[in-house]
């Protein structure tokens, strides 16, 4: 903008709003500047929910990481809890307020405006789906309640919907706190980012755990129970015609951008439901920016438009919609997907475009898996990691990577997801200066191995077959040696037709 915009208004008080709202003011002292949030809460920590939920942060005022009176003197914003933006009227940059409470409505001018709605819990119109019971985890309010119906109903048993980082989250935590519980997944897998034999150990870690799995076969029914059935929620009915009794029933169905506002303003929306954004967050109206989850974002690898529901970027789109409103250049450059997740006592990570992805866009690519060790192996307490690297067979640039393991997953997932977004190949990781001491790492940290691996098949050094070609190459007369010593064989199980 030419001039320093007098008022800022932010819509959303979470991660991308508050964001936002806290570096415009480190960029002017006199701005005025409202945070509008519908909710109860701002600032609050939504990724911790389903920790609170299992008793690890043990009060919801732990995930309260701001307030509107911690704002005010920290940054002299002016916030406004359970207040609703109802409508923008761009022609004479006025937003429409509505207090919950009091029921006024009344309108603020803005010179600036940030739109950081958030994303809404998918609730398909699954018969029986609103039965006392069911709840989603998008809020405290939410975690409040899940622990309220838990103790009020005595639940025994849950049925987690969806196997997405959420309803795994909860499941972990329902199980901390004895609940049986089970979870019904339409795709075959849990987190679907990963690929299904990344995903496989989390699989057998989640049947340890005695977390019942019913992958591929969705939810048909939510039904009254029958009297033998006694559950204090419902029955979930899936496809397959299996019934699962329970006490409380978690929604974990993913997430849609949330853009009524946007739609009815008449701001252009993309092809994937989210706000339409420059690479400065600016909508199609130049005083009107969007960030975080209501938005699409160019995919890192691919470059198509997509929706990226992560706490990280919209937290950094925040910062550069405030950046674009002072006339800043700072750009986005697109989202990469990094995530990780704790499951009992695997840690799963991920960074850039997974094999599913390369094949539906039509992106050539190779892959190798390796099996390094946390850390040196003579230092105690060294557990072997999967790890995956996607690579381009044609310059070796880095497509994406995944991790699964007991330890030292989230180090190396960090490492490789700064080597994509850096547009490093798989040779530049095998020269990697990475920190090493025995209780951290090895000599040849697992990345340095991963690119030492792949550059030997693009320099045409080394051949490998895939685990889902291993078995028709023995079909075809190959003969598959099992190099692990004898320990190894006990531990994980002999090969079949191997020697």
């Amino acid at each position: 903008m030419n001039t320093q915009p007098r008022n800022i208004v932010v819509i959303g008080g979470v991660a991308g709003g508050a964001s936002a709202a806290a570096r415009a003011r480190r960029l002017s002292e006199t701005a005025r500047i409202i945070m509008v949030e519908k909710g109860p809460h701002v600032s609050f920590a939504n990724c911790g929910l389903p920790y609170r939920i299992g008793g690890e942060i043990p009060t919801s005022d732990k995930l309260l990481l701001q307030t509107p009176e911690s704002l005010y003197s920290r940054h002299r914003l002016d916030v406004r809890v359970l207040t609703e933006a109802v409508n923008i009227d761009r022609e004479s940059g006025e937003v429409e307020l509505l207090h919950h409470l009091s029921g006024r409505r009344y309108r603020e001018h803005y010179d600036a405006l940030v739109i950081s709605t958030g994303a809404a819990p998918l609730k398909p119109p699954i018969p029986g789906i609103e039965r006392p019971g069911h709840f989603t985890v998008r809020n405290v309010p939410d975690a409040e309640a899940i622990l309220q119906w838990i103790e009020t109903a005595q639940a025994r048993r849950a049925v987690v919907v969806g196997g997405g980082y959420i309803g795994l989250e909860a499941a972990e935590q329902l199980r901390h706190l004895g609940l049986e519980v089970s979870i019904a997944e339409a795709f075959p897998q849990v987190m679907t980012p990963l690929d299904p034999e990344m995903a496989e150990h989390l699989h057998r870690e989640l049947r340890r755990n005695d977390v019942r799995l019913h992958l591929g076969d969705g939810v048909a029914s939510f039904d009254a129970p029958l009297p033998e059935e006694e559950a204090a929620a419902s029955t979930v009915v899936l496809r397959s015609g299996a019934r699962l009794p329970a006490d409380l029933v978690i929604l974990g169905l993913g997430v849609r951008p949330e853009v009524s506002l946007a739609r009815e303003a008449g701001l252009d929306l993309g092809e994937r439901g989210g706000v339409r954004v420059d690479e400065q967050m600016r909508t199609s109206d130049p005083r009107i920016w969007a960030v975080g989850d209501a938005v699409e974002v160019r995919d890192g690898v691919t470059g198509k438009w997509t929706l990226m529901s992560l706490a990280g970027p919209a937290n950094r789109q925040g910062r550069i919609a405030a950046d674009a409103i002072f006339g800043l250049p700072t750009r986005y450059r697109g989202a990469w997907g990094t995530a990780v997740l704790r499951l009992f006592g695997l840690t799963a990570g991920c960074t850039g475009a997974g094999e599913k992805v390369l094949v539906r866009e039509g992106i050539p690519y190779q892959t190798v898996h390796l099996h390094p060790l946390s850390h040196a192996g003579y230092y105690p307490g060294a557990h072997s990691m999967a790890l995956k690297v996607l690579f381009s067979p044609d310059d070796g640039r880095l497509l994406g990577a995944q991790a699964v393991g007991a330890d030292g997953v989230d180090k190396r997932i960090d490492v490789l997801a700064t080597a994509l977004q850096a547009g490093m190949s798989v040779s530049d990781l095998t020269d990697l200066d990475l920190a090493y001491a025995p209780p951290f790492g090895s000599a040849r940290d697992p990345v340095n191995m991963a690119g030492m691996i792949a550059d030997n098949l693009l320099g045409g050094l080394s051949n490998q077959k895939q685990w889902n070609e291993v078995e028709e190459a023995v079909a075809a007369g190959a003969q598959l040696l099992d190099v692990r010593d004898t320990t190894e064989r006990k531990r994980d199980g002999m090969i079949p037709d191997s020697i």
